[in-house]
């Protein structure tokens, strides 16, 4: 759970609720990491081209290996994510 106050997909509403479309998962679900910057519509914008950057475009690690170092970094800090 995040401390900083958070628009919740249900209660976004322009631009806002279009990003949130954009980033949701199939099940419609925005995850906290993103919605923490719902109140700034472009760092959401800025954070999800840079996560896709980082784990979706070419890379001489494989997609498993990117994920496994995410994981890594994230049981590291204590982070649930």
């Amino acid at each position: 759970m995040a401390w900083i106050r958070e628009i919740l997909p249900d209660q976004a509403e322009g631009e806002v609720r279009d990003l949130y479309d954009r980033v949701a998962d199939p099940d419609g679900t925005v995850d906290h990491i993103l919605r923490v910057h719902g109140l700034a519509p472009a760092t959401l914008r800025d954070h999800f081209a840079l996560y896709r950057t980082l784990m979706k475009r070419q890379s001489p690690l494989t997609r498993v290996q990117r994920e496994m170092a995410a994981i890594l970094v994230s049981a590291i800090n204590e982070c649930h994510y």
